[in-house]
């Protein structure tokens, strides 16, 4: 086991604990999805061996690529890998044309920000004869150079597609917040997403989004701060990996 990789994970899940603590949740209501980008199948295979075995990366090429290796290595690696089973999130921006080669794999697609994008998974879901579930994509902050729906948008959003499409689930929803050296400074959007999100779940989770229980917010800089604030998911890579090379 790679010792640095393992010791970050233990760190991330207490910062995780602590934080759901002082929100008077449970650690084991936080999914930690750990960041794969630019990250080698080995160093992915070590976090899985810490326990971390969900695993999100943003670009579809590399996740086909290192999902290959990854499960060989989970297969055929140490004994404690063989039982564990990886679940694989696509975090990233994802473009309609690329659907076809994760439809078959992937657990939670988290970057869904458009009718059109769930109408093509939709059709790769009934090819494979599953269910895919997603996220829909928020951009609380309104930022440009980032995807996703205003958050005003998300309900009939996710309505439309429920009503629609029975091979997609809509689990929940994502966000992307700006980046700031103080988490506390984006405290705001999560907590606006949040209240959304909550919104969104008493009206419609016992009837036309019956599977909406997932909240996908917080990363590395400001993932305590999205736990305080109602996340059920945060994706974490450098906290886990350390910085990029």
């Amino acid at each position: 086991m790679n010792k640095e990789i393992a010791e970050n994970v233990l760190e991330v899940r207490r910062r995780i604990a602590a934080a759901a603590a002082r929100a008077g949740r449970r650690a084991d209501e936080v999914t930690l999805v750990a960041v794969t980008k630019t990250r080698s199948p080995e160093q992915m295979a070590a976090a899985v061996e810490a326990g971390c075995c969900d695993l999100g990366e943003n670009r579809v090429q590399e996740y086909v690529e290192k999902r290959e290796k990854t499960q060989y290595l989970a297969e055929n690696g140490e004994k404690n890998l063989k039982n564990l089973k990886i679940k694989w999130h696509l975090i990233g921006h994802l473009q309609r044309n690329k659907v076809k080669y994760i439809a078959d794999s992937v657990g939670l697609i988290h970057s869904v920000d458009s009718f059109r994008l769930a109408e093509e998974i939709e059709a790769r879901a009934a090819a494979c004869d599953r269910r895919i579930e997603i996220l829909i994509q928020l951009n609380p902050a309104g930022e440009e150079q980032k995807s996703g729906v205003a958050p005003a948008e998300a309900e009939g959003l996710a309505l439309e597609i429920a009503g629609r499409f029975p091979h997609v689930a809509v689990t929940g929803l994502m966000a992307v917040v700006p980046v700031a050296d103080d988490p506390e400074a984006v405290r705001s959007y999560f907590r606006e997403v949040r209240e959304l999100f909550d919104a969104i779940q008493a009206q419609h989770g016992s009837g036309a989004l019956p599977w909406m229980k997932q909240l996908s917010m917080g990363m590395t800089h400001d993932y305590e701060v999205a736990v305080e604030e109602g996340a059920t998911i945060v994706r974490v890579g450098t906290g886990i990996f350390g910085p990029r090379g």
